[in-house]
């Protein structure tokens, strides 16, 4: 999984299903984004209509990049051309004018939800022929013919809450991994990131050790996590993080947080650093939002005898809330369980003035 999102130069699109013998075909990001979409949608659609389906063809192309979903996977591809897995391209295909004015002006656009750091996997079907949950290109015609804008297209089929963003980031694909194994006494980027992710994964798979407060240093802790992830997912259980165990962390996130999904749990934004996720959080709630809200609160906690210890599970129960409760009382705000923008930004300023005075 890539930590940026990236508008490459060229992609590599598979014509055919993931292991079919098919061909390999390297072109121009630009033209792929042109050839998909007249491949799916027809040129004298209305303007709104069009660009609505570029966004969402773009945003899940940028996912399946984003992500890794094939090269992760040891595959020399970036996409298929197979519908049943991702999105019509034809190889030597006409483009139509209409489409790639579209196309050339909304380039390096795509839709995000709020405080997830990857691209909308923006699932969408013809409407006719195929059903699904996210957009209906024919119904985008019909939408787009009663006046609304692209943005309430897409805001029609994905929620309100969806965002426009865009990016001038253009590279070549590299994948995410260093290049070197990283193990035991080694520190930096990289290591954090094996923490973010291993955390993320420990909500599924509560046998991997929690790995708190990540610090982007490898030690015995994150050691004793990666062996167990390598036991969990039948790799060498060596605790060292090679090519092998590296895609495998990588590939096995993605699937616990959806993140090529419609209905992603995303990679949250500015991970362990106290931004509120905009997510309410209540008892039966379980995830990473929890943990750090777990964290935070057990080291507050430790400071304050009113409020009982915390455990760090990643899940919200009957004594979380009860801390919480306390917690609330304590600081003179509604005492009501519920950790909201308030409770949540007094918490992580209470913990961050523990963790600067200690």
């Amino acid at each position: 999984m890539l930590e940026e999102i990236i508008i490459p130069n060229t992609i590599t699109v598979h014509l055919g299903r993931p292991d079919s013998p098919a061909e390999n075909l390297t072109v121009d990001f630009l033209y792929y984004v042109k050839n998909v979409a007249s491949s799916e949608i027809f040129p004298t659609w209305p303007y709104e209509a069009l660009k609505a389906n570029i966004w969402a063809q773009m945003s899940l192309v940028l996912n399946r990049v984003y992500t890794e979903w094939y090269r992760g996977r040891g595959y020399p591809f970036d996409i298929t051309n197979s519908t049943a897995y991702d999105q019509a391209f034809v190889k030597g295909r006409v483009i139509y004018d209409t489409i790639s004015e579209v196309a050339d002006e909304v380039i390096g656009q795509f839709l995000q939800k709020p405080y997830y750091r990857e691209p909308f996997y923006a699932e969408y079907c013809d409407g006719r022929i195929a059903s699904c949950p996210g957009l209906k290109q024919w119904g985008t015609l019909d939408l787009a013919n009663r006046g609304n804008s692209a943005i309430e297209i897409i805001r029609y089929y994905y929620g309100e809450s969806m965002q426009l963003h865009d990016t001038d980031n253009v590279q070549d694909i590299t994948p995410s991994y260093p290049g070197y194994p990283i193990r035991l006494g080694a520190q930096g980027q990289y290591v954090f990131i094996i923490q973010e992710l291993l955390n993320g994964i420990a909500v599924n798979y509560p046998n991997i050790p929690l790995i708190y407060p990540p610090d982007a240093i490898f030690g015995s802790l994150t050691e004793s996590a990666v062996i167990t992830f390598q036991k969990q997912f039948n790799l060498a259980a060596d605790g060292i993080v090679g090519p092998a165990t590296w895609n495998q962390i990588s590939r096995i996130y993605v699937a616990v947080r959806k993140l090529a999904e419609l209905g992603s749990l995303g990679r949250l934004e500015g991970y362990f650093t106290g931004l509120f996720t905009g997510k309410v959080l209540r008892r039966g709630d379980v995830g990473i939002e929890v943990q750090q809200l777990q964290y935070f609160l057990s080291i507050v906690a430790d400071a304050y005898p009113s409020i009982p210890a915390v455990q760090v599970d990643s899940r919200f129960g009957s004594g979380l809330e009860r801390s919480i409760k306390a917690f609330q009382q304590e600081f003179g705000i509604p005492s009501d369980g519920l950790v909201g923008a308030v409770t949540w930004n007094l918490i992580y300023e209470t913990y961050a003035a523990l963790i600067q005075n200690a």
